[in-house]
């Protein structure tokens, strides 16, 4: 069985444009930037929220493209954020012209989400219970 080391665990991503996926990921949804370094397939920006780090790797050969919808395909399909801010989350992307796959819904009580697609459309989940 494993021991955690954090309580958090870490997610890479395979990144077309490593400059459209910064501005979305550390701009737009304003990650910190911790780490960039060489990596196996090139190399990987480590950015942080909360405990968990998110790694975009700029690949040094461009595999073909994966996520196609969160129903359409076996595997890891979106991510989520759990945030404290969903309307301002949703207003700052909405202003931004980020694609929502779901807009903002209460899909039980207490429990609010919207989805959007990042720069490879990958979708990213929010999160706000109350």
């Amino acid at each position: 069985m494993m021991q955690p080391a954090k309580d958090a665990i870490d997610l890479g991503i395979l990144c077309s444009n490593i400059q459209a996926s910064l501005h979305f990921y550390q701009t737009l949804l304003g990650l910190e930037k911790v780490g960039e370094q060489p990596a196996t397939t090139g190399t990987m920006h480590r950015l942080r929220f909360g405990n968990s780090d998110i790694k975009l790797i700029d690949p040094t050969t461009q595999p073909g493209v994966g996520p196609i919808g969160i129903d359409q395909q076996l595997g890891l399909r979106y991510f989520t954020f759990v945030v404290t801010n969903l309307d301002a989350v949703c207003q700052h992307l909405e202003a931004q012209h980020v694609e929502f796959t779901r807009r903002k819904m209460e899909i039980r009580p207490g429990t609010t989400i919207a989805m959007v697609k990042d720069p490879d459309g990958n979708i990213v989940e929010f999160v706000e219970r109350s």
